[in-house]
């Protein structure tokens, strides 16, 4: 059995009462509609809170990256300009983006994945979703790695241009990785995980992202009787071809609804 982590805990403010969720936009400059298109829903969104599960970005190499005329700090725009507050978890592809960063743009930090968010009545276990993923061993493996103290310090006091090169190596990899593996063995998640999850935070939700396969499952039933449900997010991907972005948006008295980014103004 796969242990549960230790859970953070996030008391939503009062004024709370309207809260989206959005993960794995995987901004990069290559894509600038799908920049654009969150850009234009941050500057818009009626909510009262937005919550990023992790991969904002596609790359994340260290706050020093986010220098004046950056892609990185472009972004950096677009969070201030939000009116709504702002919380931040990390993902597999941004995992070293730091305090620093959050709180030179006042996002809340959720450094513990998973999160349990209290809004209203509501309990609610908030995870980027990467560790829910138990069949890619390999990933598994080097997460652990990666998200140590030592090797990002290591990694962080190498010069930019040598850690944005390392960087471009490791998406080649997992690009080739992605293309030879059927996605079932590294995007599917562990259900029974997911269910000792929900039952130790005494939650009957758990949303994240991270698999790029949007879907409400329901996970039976926990030791209260109530139905537990894992929703997943939608990936946001834009081009002339292709357009796929989802907002999941909770309401403090438990309503869901799935929008379309320009909708959630």
């Amino acid at each position: 059995m796969t242990a549960v982590p230790p859970f953070g805990l996030l008391h939503a403010p009062d004024h709370w009462r309207t809260v989206d969720f959005i993960s794995d936009l995987h901004l990069k400059p290559e894509e600038p509609a799908t920049f654009e298109a969150w850009a234009r829903y941050m500057a818009q969104t009626r909510a009262d809170a937005v919550i990023i599960l992790g991969d904002l970005f596609e790359v994340w190499v260290g706050d020093d990256a986010a220098a004046p005329g950056s892609f990185e700090a472009h972004c950096g725009g677009v969070l201030d300009a939000c009116p709504a507050d702002l919380a931040f978890m990390r993902g597999n592809r941004d995992f070293l983006v730091g305090s620093d960063f959050l709180a030179r743009h006042g996002m809340r930090d959720l450094a513990d994945d998973p999160t349990v968010l209290v809004l209203g009545a509501q309990r609610i276990v908030l995870s980027h979703g990467d560790l829910l993923c138990t069949d890619d061993v390999a990933y598994q493996q080097f997460r652990q790695q990666v998200r140590s103290s030592d090797w990002q310090r290591a990694f962080l006091a190498r010069p930019l241009p040598e850690r944005q090169a390392i960087a471009r190596q490791m998406r080649e990899h997992s690009e080739a990785h992605h293309a030879a593996t059927a996605p079932a063995d590294y995007a599917h998640t562990n259900a029974e995980l997911a269910r000792q999850w929900l039952q130790a935070a005494d939650a009957p939700m758990l949303i994240h992202g991270h698999t790029h396969q949007p879907a409400d499952h329901a996970l039976g039933t926990g030791a209260d009787g109530h139905a537990l449900t894992q929703v997943v997010l939608s990936d946001w991907h834009i081009d002339a071809r292709t357009h796929r972005a989802q907002v999941l948006r909770l309401s403090a008295d438990g309503a869901r609804t799935r929008l379309d980014p320009d909708a959630a103004g």
